[in-house]
């Protein structure tokens, strides 16, 4: 444990001296505000257009059973459909604003939206080139010929990683909440947010729902997120163990991501897709009650087939980090 310390003290320097945590955070000032200025016009065309947040949340419930009397909109969007409109009327009844205008609202939809493809990508640019990035400058071969073992190495690596997974989540939330807030007002955290819909085909049961205050609601979303984030970092580190180029790496991950997305959207036929990591990435669906892509998904699932994903890398990239001839 003494000479492990140092190891993650040295991995840790290593990322922040490539300045890709620089780059992640760069990239968040610049998307957020775009994000933020488009939700604040269409804020402000709602607020143009309803006097009252019922108002706009029949008018949308409305708009979803016109979309279901038609005959050219396919089956698989009417059921999002239908289970859109339980929820809303769930929400109305109740007399709960779904999209109350705040910093706290935009920033838990944004995570939200991002969970699948966003948080991945800037993952990615932490995660891809641990060991792969060392192999193309040479420095792997300085560091495995220290007396130390090649299993504390690999795990210094993941601690460090697991501590800029943990940075990315914490700073996107607190960005996205700061500079939203300009535009929304900080309130809000003690919104209440109904979660516990049991969706069953088309059909939503709301007999476990509850509220639960916005606040509790983001701590519960960031685990969710933490999690999905940490098990494409470990596969990451995988391929990163088994490739030798950077650019291959980086290329691998990014296509098994994007890849994974495409199939969420288009593989309610093909039951076998659920076991795919990144058709499960989306951990936080189960929270807002939004239908899985895939029949028979559901959190527990979704969370075990990360967790085996997430262990068969760590144990994919212990075997052949001490075993393979990294040095030649």
């Amino acid at each position: 444990m003494d000479r492990l310390l140092p190891l993650v003290q040295n991995e840790t320097l290593k990322i922040w001296r490539k300045k890709r945590f620089y780059v992640v955070v760069l990239v968040l000032i610049i998307l957020i505000p775009i994000f933020t200025y488009a939700q604040m016009r269409i804020s402000q065309t709602n607020a143009q257009n309803f006097k009252d947040w019922r108002n706009q949340v029949m008018n949308q419930i409305n708009d979803y059973q016109s979309t279901l009397a038609s005959d050219s909109v396919p089956e698989e969007w009417k059921r999002y459909r239908r289970i859109a409109v339980q929820q809303l009327q769930y929400y109305l009844d109740r007399d709960v604003n779904p999209s109350t205008p705040d910093a706290i609202t935009f920033t838990r939809g944004f995570m939200s939206g991002s969970v699948t493809l966003f948080y991945p990508l800037l993952v990615l640019a932490i995660a891809s080139d641990l060991v792969s990035g060392e192999r193309t400058t040479g420095t792997i071969k300085m560091l495995l010929t220290r007396p130390v073992r090649r299993w504390k190495i690999l795990l210094s690596k993941i601690l460090a990683m697991m501590l800029y997974v943990s940075l990315i989540v914490v700073t996107s939330f607190v960005l996205c909440y700061l500079i939203s807030g300009v535009f929304f007002g900080y309130e809000g955290w003690d919104a209440p947010v109904f979660t516990g819909f049991d969706v069953s085909g088309a059909q939503v049961d709301s007999t476990n729902v509850h509220a639960i205050p916005q606040w509790q609601y983001m701590i519960m979303q960031g685990g969710l997120i933490w999690f999905s984030s940490m098990t494409v970092a470990l596969l990451a580190l995988m391929v990163s163990v088994l490739l030798r180029g950077t650019a291959a790496s980086i290329v691998t991950m990014m296509a098994a991501v994007i890849t994974g997305t495409i199939l969420g959207n288009m593989a309610s036929s093909w039951e076998s897709a659920k076991y795919f990591f990144s058709v499960n990435l989306d951990l936080t669906m189960y929270m807002n009650g939004s239908p899985p892509p895939i029949a028979g998904m559901s959190l527990p699932f979704s969370l075990t087939v990360l967790a085996i994903w997430a262990a068969i890398s760590i144990v994919v990239s212990f075997l052949v980090f001490t075993k393979q001839d990294i040095l030649n």
